[in-house]
């Protein structure tokens, strides 16, 4: 998808205009409706379009006009046109004409700021994501035909500036979105560590650990998840120093089991398949640090991935093993299938023990007591640190990722509690699944400030509702953590 940002519309195939509730029309839109005798008003009139949020109507551009059509986009009130509101816009108004045949859309934004035009541009990118790299037979009709969005707007230039990081906030969520969305026979831990190797010609640092050097350091909870798999197992390390020299990094960690079965104790045949996005908080991670080198962010920053396939053969690790972790705590493994928290014991205690960080967070769809907790739309976050939560709490909103804070209470902590070893890795039955999982990733971070977002709900969707999020793989928590940075640590 190109992105332009002009001064008129010129020759658009379609020029998009905003319109306001009860049909309260914008910039272009105003100055056509005159000059074409209330022609667009008289559209709006004759239909059931009234400028709501999501709504769109086409009609035939007014004479002397050069594009062909008029797209008229529900903005919703007017006194609420935040950044959210011009993203939504934008993305409805590349739905509507997607598949029109129509090859440039232009989006009036020149009666909005600059950086609301760059808003448009972003959110443009986003919504025009398609996975269809394994599609051979598509019909011709199927294919989206649009292929540029200009942006006309007051100021080119302070749009183009304000465009530039939105630009590489896109790329970084589109390279999330590849991650989660390729099958696991694809996307095996190898694979996966390779297309994050890619990073350094931005100008990141990138380490690849293979289980040699992961068992010298004694990662074996790690390990012990992808015994069962023929796929080697790897940590991937991501390093960006855009800060000070010498400031210690802040460190996120993120589960990357690239597709889980159970191991020994296996998953129900029935939707497994969906578990090659069980990675989907290794991909948020590489996406976040693909952002950050891509906007050149002033903070000294590292990502972590642990990367594995839990598979069942003769080599699987079994209910009721015990197991050593780089921490030195031993842990029962009461159940194969809760394998995540395993790979994020090792890696957040690697993390904070050689970096130092500021602070960790880690990514994972943890549990699927999460989705019985809060739904399809929030992730859980987890904390011992008020300050660390308030961070990813503030830019939760702003950028239409939903977060809710869960407690860790320490009397649920008794429940992971094992006979036999240090911890085990599953609580007391079903009752808190979620609370019990971050209460046991807590034991390896060594009491350095942390935060644990569960994204099971969150890190893929089916019938989006949201224009720039389409169906499959959401790149989720990419935008959240940017923002986070950007607002917080930034400078």
């Amino acid at each position: 998808m190109k992105i332009e940002f002009i001064a008129q519309s010129g020759a658009a195939d379609v020029l998009a205009v905003l319109v306001h509730s009860e049909r309260q029309l914008t910039g272009a839109g105003s100055s056509l409706d005159q000059a074409s005798g209330g022609a667009l008003t008289k559209a709006m009139g004759a239909g059931r379009f009234k400028g709501a949020s999501g709504s769109t109507l086409i009609v035939a551009a007014p004479q002397g006009v050069e594009a062909s059509s008029i797209l008229l986009v529900g903005a919703g009130d007017a006194g609420k046109l935040d950044d959210a509101a011009v993203e939504a816009a934008a993305g409805h108004a590349y739905h509507a004409v997607k598949l029109s045949g129509a090859e440039t859309l232009a989006i009036d934004a020149a009666h909005l700021t600059p950086e609301q035009g760059a808003r448009a541009g972003f959110a443009a990118r986003l919504a025009a994501y398609r996975f269809d790299k394994y599609l051979t037979k598509q019909k011709p009709e199927k294919i989206p035909s649009v292929t540029t969005v200009q942006v006309v707007t007051s100021d080119i230039r302070a749009a183009q500036a304000a465009f530039e990081p939105l630009s590489a906030v896109a790329d970084a969520v589109l390279f999330s979105r590849d991650l989660v969305a390729e099958p696991a026979n694809i996307l095996y831990p190898a694979e996966f560590a390779k297309r994050v190797k890619t990073l350094e010609a931005m100008g990141a640092k990138v380490e690849i650990l293979g289980e040699a050097e992961m068992e010298k350091l004694g990662m074996h909870t790690l390990l012990a998840v992808g015994m069962g798999s023929e796929r080697e197992s790897q940590l991937a390390v991501i390093q960006w120093n855009g800060g000070n020299e010498g400031d210690a990094p802040i460190a996120f960690v993120g589960k990357g089991v690239c597709f889980d079965t159970g191991g020994i104790s296996l998953k129900p045949a029935d939707g497994m398949e969906e578990m090659k996005w069980d990675m989907g908080g290794a991909a948020a991670v590489a996406g976040l640090m693909h952002a950050l080198v891509g906007r050149k962010a002033k903070v000294n920053a590292v990502g972590v991935l642990g990367l594995v396939e839990n598979m069942p053969d003769g080599r699987a690790q079994r209910p009721g093993d015990v197991v050593k972790s780089m921490s030195g705590q031993t842990i029962e493994v009461l159940n194969t299938d809760a394998e995540g928290r395993l790979v994020l014991a090792d890696a957040l205690w690697y993390t904070q023990d050689r970096f130092k960080p500021k602070f960790m967070i880690d990514l994972a769809t943890l549990t699927g007591a999460m989705i019985i907790s809060l739904g399809m739309e929030y992730a859980g976050v987890f904390s011992n640190d008020d300050a660390v939560a308030a961070g990813i709490l503030d830019a939760g909103p702003k950028v239409g990722e939903k977060v809710w804070r869960m407690p860790i209470p320490a009397e649920y902590d008794r429940h992971i509690d094992s006979p036999i070893a240090d911890v085990k890795n599953m609580g007391n039955g079903r009752a808190g699944g979620s609370i019990t999982a971050a209460l046991f990733l807590q034991r390896f971070t060594n009491g350095v400030p942390w935060a644990h977002i569960d994204i099971a709900p969150t890190a893929w969707v089916k019938d989006s509702k949201n224009p720039i999020v389409p169906d499959g793989a959401v790149g989720w928590g990419v935008r959240l953590l940017d923002r986070m940075v950007a607002d917080k640590y930034e400078g």
